[in-house]
C-alpha cells in the first residue's frame, strides 16, 4: 500500500480529529501519526492488524521448516555430532570466551592503575 501526503498526520491533528481518522481508516486507509516530525505510531483497522500479525506467525513456522530442512540436510550429508561431544565443545567455546574476557579486564585494570 501506497502513502500519500494525506496520511501522514501529526500527533496533535490526530487527538483533534480522531473519530474521522477512525473513520478513514475503516474505510481502508492507514494513517503514519508522527510525533516532533519524525513517525510515532499508525492508525490501522484492527481485522488489517490482526492479518499483519497472521503473516508475522506463518513467516516464523516457514523459517522453522527451513531450519528442519536444512538440519535433515545436515543429517543426510553425515554432518552432525554426539550430543555429550557437541555441549562439551560449546562450554570449552564459552571457557575461552570468559577467559578472553577476563584476561582484557585484568590488562584494562593494570593499565588504569599505572596511569
Amino acid at each position: 500500500m501506497s502513502f500519500q501526503a494525506s496520511d501522514v498526520v501529526p500527533f496533535s491533528q490526530a487527538r483533534a480529529n480522531l473519530s474521522d481518522l477512525a473513520i478513514q481508516v475503516k474505510a481502508g486507509a492507514e494513517k503514519i501519526i508522527t510525533k516532533n516530525g519524525e513517525s510515532y505510531v499508525a492508525l490501522i483497522d484492527a481485522r488489517q492488524l490482526d492479518y499483519y500479525h497472521q503473516l508475522e506467525r506463518e513467516h516464523v513456522h516457514l523459517l522453522l521448516i527451513d531450519d528442519a530442512r536444512r538440519g535433515l540436510d545436515d543429517i543426510a550429508a553425515g554432518r552432525t555430532f554426539e550430543a555429550d561431544a557437541a555441549l562439551e565443545s560449546l562450554q570449552q567455546l564459552g571457557a575461552t570466551a570468559q577467559t578472553k574476557s577476563a584476561n582484557k579486564l585484568t590488562q584494562k585494570y593494570r593499565v588504569q592503575k599505572r596511569g
